[in-house]
């Protein structure tokens, strides 16, 4: 008989229950795109009341993401930090990314007894703190800043689409699609792209002769 496969770990307050409160966990979305910001959400979850079906942002469809987004701006407190694309070339994107999740932290309106924070590097804070790989996939509090993260993140690359409708972003999020990159070389980088990143960085020095040559 063929040996039944075990369910998934579901996120929990396993690693919440052996901090001091109140905890905050923390994710960030948006490390791989090449256009638009990195951002960051921290979640202190409510002691009753927790919304059902919070899970690894990955895992969870756009409308279930939303509606837990809503749940969640309902009962806990959220804090947002962005890092917009020329912050992120200035500083790149690990120090972009740990910034996006210092100011999220600080937009708590609170100081978390611990925070947990999605992978396994931590900010330069003052915060007691623990990193935790894959903790959007075990931890509850990190989990939904996951979701609180993507669902902000997308929305922001959703109002950027209708000003830049030509490189899809309603549906790549700025990732490095087929359409992404095909409009790249036809179009050249925005005002949104990530000039470090080479992708882009090789689009804007092919599209340069050509306007220069119009």
């Amino acid at each position: 008989m063929p040996t039944p496969k075990r369910p998934l770990p579901r996120p929990s307050l396993r690693h919440e229950k052996l901090c001091l409160a109140p905890v905050a966990g923390v994710d960030e979305a948006g490390r791989g795109p090449l256009a638009g910001p990195v951002v960051a959400a921290a979640v202190i979850l409510p002691a009753r009341g927790i919304p059902r079906g919070i899970d690894d942002s990955k895992k969870l469809p756009a409308a279930e993401r939303l509606r837990l987004h809503d749940r969640l701006q309902a009962c806990a407190q959220i804090g947002i930090g962005i890092v917009e694309p020329d912050e992120i070339d200035t500083l790149n994107i690990y120090w972009a990314t740990m910034k996006a999740m210092t100011l999220a932290v600080e937009a708590l309106g609170c100081a978390p007894g611990h925070v947990l924070v999605d992978g396994n590097r931590l900010p330069r804070w003052g915060f007691a703190a623990t990193p935790i790989v894959s903790g959007d996939a075990i931890s509850l509090s990190i989990a939904a800043a996951s979701i609180i993260a993507k669902h902000t993140r997308d929305t922001i690359m959703r109002a950027h689409h209708d000003a830049h409708p030509h490189y899809g972003w309603i549906t790549n999020q700025g990732y490095g699609a087929p359409e992404h990159l095909r409009a790249l070389r036809e179009h050249g980088p925005s005002p949104l792209h990530r000039r470090s990143f080479a992708p882009v960085a090789q689009a804007a020095v092919a599209f340069a002769p050509a306007v220069a040559a119009e």
